[in-house]
């Protein structure tokens, strides 16, 4: 029993084995960060579906450059906006929207799987593509991810304030004048740009734990538009550095760690927010 909790937690060597691990924090927290503040629209605009078929696509983009020996890294962009533009343009309402994801999934998880078949190479890179590599973050795919992070958060800061409008009432934002057409096409292009850089850390299979578990434990205790944002971005930000934090001391992959601190974030979001919803029911209901 005690050689499985070793294998587990092991800090023996902690302090070198941490000063190898710099750009991979630095991922971890600037995923997180970013991550988590996109999350919340995923959540607003009910796109939680549409992430898992994005990084379905976006697996099967990195698999087939993996195989055809390109660029990792574009051939998950490739894959993930193709993905996203298709949503955008084609899944305007929810069933449709839904019914497209519904296609699209299966189609990329085979397509990923038959390049993955193919391929020659290292079983370790394979594997990487659906559970991540955040452990092995080199210097081009840091400088990657913090590119696209920060065109994505510029972009979502320039056009904030109508996206909020259209993905609290649709109807009404409309009726208004907001291009809600142009505004879900880039929302998902930015949505696929973030994808496309999460499968590449935490791999295919888990991305939903950092851009949809943080905003949704975030929405379980507040329903402020400050306080929430901030909120899903410090809970993506403590489950991407905590995960990579406890997985330097253990053998196991990145992403146990990740989604276990991810849901027992949201776990106890959900129990502070009953017990909260439970005190205002008491102040309003009259004894």
């Amino acid at each position: 029993m005690s050689d499985f909790w070793s294998s587990i937690f092991d800090f023996s060597d902690y302090g070198q084995l941490l000063a190898l691990v710099g750009n991979s924090i630095i991922a971890g927290a600037v995923l997180g960060i970013v991550g988590g503040l996109i999350g919340v629209f995923v959540m607003q605009r009910d796109m939680a579906f549409a992430v898992h078929g994005i990084s379905e696509l976006s697996f099967a983009g990195a698999a087939a450059a993996l195989l055809f020996g390109g660029n990792v890294v574009f051939g998950s962009l490739v894959g993930s906006l193709v993905a996203a533009i298709v949503i955008g343009i084609l899944g305007s309402r929810a069933r449709d929207r839904n019914s497209i994801i519904g296609v699209l999934m299966p189609f990329g998880l085979g397509l990923g799987i038959l390049f993955l078949a193919l391929y020659p190479g290292r079983s370790g890179n394979r594997f990487g593509l659906l559970t991540g590599q955040i452990l092995s973050v080199d210097i081009p795919q840091l400088g990657s991810l913090i590119a696209i992070s920060v065109v994505v958060l510029v972009v979502l800061l320039v056009i904030w304030r109508p996206l909020v409008f259209d993905s609290i009432d649709p109807d009404v934002a409309m009726a208004r004048g907001v291009p809600a057409r142009t505004l879900s096409i880039v929302f998902m292009v930015l949505l696929g740009l973030m994808v496309a850089v999460s499968v590449q850390i935490i791999g295919a299979l888990l991305v939903l734990a950092l851009l949809v578990t943080p905003a949704a434990a975030a929405l379980r205790v507040s329903s402020s538009p400050l306080v929430v944002p901030l909120l899903a971005m410090l809970f993506g930000f403590v489950s991407a550095v905590g995960g990579i934090l406890l997985a330097i001391g253990g053998s196991l992959p990145i992403s146990p760690y990740v989604t276990t601190i991810s849901f027992l974030i949201y776990l106890g979001c959900r129990i502070v927010g009953r017990v909260n919803g439970r005190r205002l029911r008491r102040r309003v209901v009259p004894a």
